[in-house]
């Protein structure tokens, strides 16, 4: 390379776009290319050196093996059930993500999902929407009928929360504002101020709400499923903000329709979106919200500047700020993705 003269600049390929802002940061260090909506991930991601994707990429080992040049992916989600994390290790890729920036806003609408399908606010919006409200009316009690929608108290009330991550302290601590019992369960048996630890079976038989805030892994898929919802206290209210497959969707509408579980709200599904066919969407004691836990513009905002930041990184051969493996560091694929790379643009250092 002739002194003078500039290296050129790795490329990055993001499946969304980003802030003005944030963009012209990222620019400063690579060259962004943008994914064309309906187009297939893996051709483009290819000839990258760089990923910035979503939950909703699914980067499998096929895809990564398609990528000799790739330094670096960074999703923009706590999860990353969507990412072959052995396959990215094993061929010497960190993954990122964006843990610890978006535990309050996700407990802020568990929060709010609970309340909703506890006061039956859903379903008394439809109500009202649809004037059945005013063909119903006393009009001697002007519209008002004091077995109207009756809902259930929260305060009080028992909150079962599965798992015990930032998300599901944060959820215990808006419980402790409505003086609600707290029970908690993790598989890494952690315990909290406030929480009273319980085994799960105890946790589902004592819990008015139970509320689900665990990762999706092999070990959590199917978490509340038949045997677990037979355990569950009748007439409890569930809850989900994690992920779909952790819910056994056909069994939870069975305990649905036949009252053991009395409501749900649901911000995950096991498919997404959510098919049309799904029988949830025939149930008037479902709330149901197109995956928001996350869904502020201060926290989307804070998630895609962290996920810039370890694309960043990854794209320099420094340790990524929040890394999903690792382990990678330590593999020998990655010290040769590593040297490769810099021979590719003549860094010799």
């Amino acid at each position: 390379m002739s002194n003078g003269a500039r290296k050129p600049l790795p490329r990055v390929l993001l499946t969304q776009p980003l802030s003005p802002t944030l963009a012209a940061e990222l620019e400063a260090d690579a060259c962004v290319d943008f994914l064309d909506p309906g187009l297939p991930l893996a051709p483009a991601v290819a000839a990258s050196e760089g990923l910035l994707c979503l939950l909703t990429d699914r980067v499998d080992a096929a895809l990564l093996e398609a990528a000799p040049r790739l330094r670096v992916v960074s999703s923009v989600s706590v999860g990353l059930d969507h990412v072959d994390l052995a396959a990215a290790t094993r061929l010497g890729i960190p993954v990122g993500h964006t843990p610890g920036v978006l535990a309050e806003t996700t407990a802020d609408l568990a929060f709010a999902l609970l309340l909703a399908a506890a006061r039956r606010v859903a379903e008394g919006d439809r109500f009202v929407r649809s004037g059945a409200w005013s063909a119903a009316g006393d009009p001697s009690a002007a519209g008002f009928r004091p077995d109207l929608l009756l809902g259930r108290d929260v305060h009080g009330a028992t909150l079962g929360i599965v798992g015990l991550g930032a998300i599901g302290l944060a959820v215990a601590r808006r419980a402790e504002g409505f003086g609600m019992r707290v029970l908690g369960w993790s598989r890494s048996g952690r315990e909290a101020p406030g929480v009273v630890a319980a085994t799960l079976p105890a946790l589902l038989q004592a819990s008015d709400f139970v509320s689900l805030h665990v990762a999706l892994t092999p070990e959590t898929r199917g978490l509340l499923g038949r045997e677990a919802l037979a355990q569950i206290k009748p007439g409890a209210i569930v809850v989900n903000t994690a992920r779909g497959g952790v819910v056994d969707e056909d069994a939870l509408v069975e305990a649905l329709r036949s009252g053991r579980v009395a409501a749900a709200g649901l911000d995950v599904f096991a498919r997404e979106p959510l098919p049309a066919s799904s029988p949830l969407l025939a149930l008037e004691n479902v709330v149901l919200t197109p995956h928001l836990g996350s869904a502020s513009v201060a926290t989307r905002e804070r998630m895609a500047a962290l996920a810039v930041d370890n694309l960043r990184a990854g794209l320099a051969f420094r340790p990524l700020p929040r890394c999903g493996n690792p382990a990678v560091y330590e593999t020998a694929a990655y010290r040769s993705r590593v040297q490769r790379a810099r021979n590719a643009s003549g860094d010799t250092t």
